[in-house]
């Protein structure tokens, strides 16, 4: 076997933490869903838009949980949502359900979920535990959301529209949410070894 090409996985925060029994990661997955409904709810005055804390939520829970749980807490956040649980922000005033997913922000939630993926897959390569590399793999994972969501407006107001309105007005939000996502995970990691 190529040792080069053997990449060894490390494990993600929460299994150091938590171990990999079944309960606790239940647990996680309620957490993750609570967190992410909670941050799509409170607004933070900032210009040009108001910024929610959700992706600052949605990229921590892909780098603190890993990939597969990761994944999971997502997918129980959006099929609460597609079940008409008002957990988006904007819900229930904007609509609830299916339909409100298949709206303008349809692109962003497929965006949380590609960007959990990513920096799931990072944090397995060891990503999450120093600061420029968190700093490199939440870049990556909120322009990803950022793609995924212009890409879905794209195809309901056009091209430029689409970045008018759903890039631009929350790039400085975006850079200051990635800043303190970069800082979140590597600290937990210092506190984990500390306790150790």
């Amino acid at each position: 076997m190529n040792t080069n090409a053997a990449v060894y996985r490390q494990p993600a925060l929460a299994a150091e933490l938590l171990g990999r029994s079944t309960w606790p990661q239940y647990a996680l997955v309620l957490a993750g869903v609570l967190l992410l409904t909670v941050s799509a709810k409170i607004q933070i005055p900032l210009w040009p838009v108001p910024m929610t804390m959700q992706t600052y939520v949605i990229l921590v829970i892909g780098m603190a949980y890993g990939t597969r749980l990761g994944l999971l807490t997502v997918a129980a956040y959006l099929a609460a949502g597609a079940l008409g649980l008002p957990v988006f922000a904007g819900t229930p005033e904007k609509g609830i359900g299916v339909a409100y997913m298949l709206g303008p922000t349809g692109g962003y939630l497929v965006g949380f979920v590609v960007a959990v993926a990513i920096c799931g897959k990072l944090t397995e390569r060891g990503w999450d535990r120093r600061l420029i590399t968190s700093l490199a793999a939440m870049t990556i994972g909120h322009g990803v959301i950022l793609l995924c969501g212009a890409v879905w407006l794209a195809t309901l107001m056009g091209l430029e529209r689409a970045i008018a309105l759903g890039v631009t007005p929350f790039l400085l939000a975006t850079v200051v949410k990635t800043l303190l996502a970069a800082m979140t995970v590597p600290i937990a990691w210092k506190w984990v070894r500390r306790l150790r």
